[in-house]
């Protein structure tokens, strides 16, 4: 990281360009994606109780409203910032790192004030008592969460460098900080620690594997800013679709972003270089090999091409196309297998109908899912090494335990 110079009059960046419909307080909440992890399905507004499975067990998701037996009523700002900075909470009871404070340390004190203000003072409290955790004794005891902090996080604040312009700055304080992305998009360690925390190393932001799903790589991303801009305010633009988690990440926040804050976000992706992957011999054989396999075409006219069609060009702005995209040319395919099979839908936003698309694990064996999966990864200039029926069952597994 340059030094800065003292001539380099930029402020370290907050969320300063707030939704005029929103407090400043709600803006910094939403931008930080608080509610799609304190709500739980059914359950009262940011009373907890989301499920986070771990290698040990379940977690759930703490109240976080002003309730003064359940929630964080009577917790001062110096308790509430220890909390989402560094990860102790009040009387020094360590929390789950899946509490992303790894990320949040980075919120400027401006942005930190207006969220504890907002939280103690608009939000309606929620005698809701916090769930225990499935973690049996002595795994649940919380002080060796002290030596995992110490050896895997980096207590930092957020600096702008010299070398770049506000709007990449800004770019880079959202998703590293408030919008926590590498918490999902960056791979993790044999400690369960995401590698990086932010551009300077390359695995930041290069995707992982995590819940059941596959985040993937946000380096170099092959559509332009206003795709990005548009995936990230509506869950579709006019090549692109979200669907999986990312659901809840923009009806819950990034849809309440404004434009600029929006573009900022995506000149700081599109500045990431990634890894290109070309086709291998490998995977050129498996490109024939794919080609001979008449059941993967039979089975993607019959059930993908009404809405996808024979050239998997898709439907501008309603159905994506499956030529050249992210998801289907991904080299962990476990986000591909889960929509084919499960289905998905497009995010629920103040301006947008979500549009969805059926799941076909009651008709497909595993080998008709390799099949046509093999079919898409290889046809219309897509590459992806093939699939055996193996592999999707080992991905039915990971699904099933997540």
């Amino acid at each position: 990281m340059k030094r800065l110079s003292i001539l380099f009059l930029m402020a370290l960046p907050s969320i300063a360009h707030a939704n005029p419909t929103i407090s400043k307080g709600e803006y910094v909440f939403r931008a930080s994606d608080c509610g799609a992890c304190h709500t739980a399905p059914n359950g009262k507004e940011l009373a907890g109780g989301v499920k986070f499975p771990t290698p040990l067990g379940n977690i759930y998701s703490t109240n976080i409203t002003p309730d003064k037996t359940n929630g964080i009523g009577d917790w001062s700002y110096n308790d509430f910032v220890r909390a989402v900075r560094k990860g102790v909470g009040k009387g020094g009871r360590h929390l789950y790192p899946a509490m992303p404070y790894p990320s949040y340390v980075k919120l400027s004190d401006e942005d930190m004030r207006a969220l504890y203000d907002y939280l103690m003072n608009d939000v309606k409290p929620q005698a809701v008592p916090n769930p225990p955790s499935d973690i049996s004794w002595p795994l649940s005891i919380r002080w060796p969460i002290s030596v995992w902090n110490a050896m895997y996080t980096e207590n930092k604040r957020f600096q702008p460098r010299a070398d770049q312009s506000e709007q990449w700055n800004r770019g880079a304080y959202l998703v590293q900080g408030p919008g926590h992305c590498g918490t999902c998009h960056t791979p993790r360690g044999y400690g369960m620690q995401e590698k990086s925390f932010d551009e300077q190393k390359g695995s930041y932001l290069s995707g992982a594997q995590l819940a059941g799903w596959y985040a993937p790589s946000l380096r170099n991303l092959p559509f332009s800013k206003q795709e990005t801009i548009d995936l990230l305010k509506k869950g579709r633009s006019e090549h692109k679709a979200l669907a999986g988690p990312m659901d809840e990440v923009v009806s819950e926040s990034t849809q309440y972003l404004t434009d600029q804050d929006l573009d900022a976000i995506a000149t700081y992706l599109a500045d990431i270089d990634g890894n290109h992957h070309a086709a291998s011999a490998v995977t050129q054989a498996n490109t024939r090999q794919a080609k001979a396999q008449n059941n993967g075409e039979f089975m993607y006219m019959r059930y993908c091409s009404t809405c996808h069609g024979m050239d998997g060009k898709g439907n501008s702005h309603v159905i994506p196309p499956l030529q050249g995209n992210l998801t289907v040319n991904s080299e962990d395919p476990l986000t591909l297998v889960r929509v084919i099979l499960e289905g998905g839908k497009t995010p629920v936003t103040q301006d947008h109908l979500p549009y969805s698309m059926p799941g076909y694990q009651w008709v497909l064996t595993n080998k008709d899912t390799a099949d046509v999966i093999n079919y898409i990864r290889t046809n219309w200039g897509n590459h992806a090494h093939a699939l055996t029926p193996e592999d999707i069952q080992n991905t039915k597994d990971i699904i099933k335990k997540n």
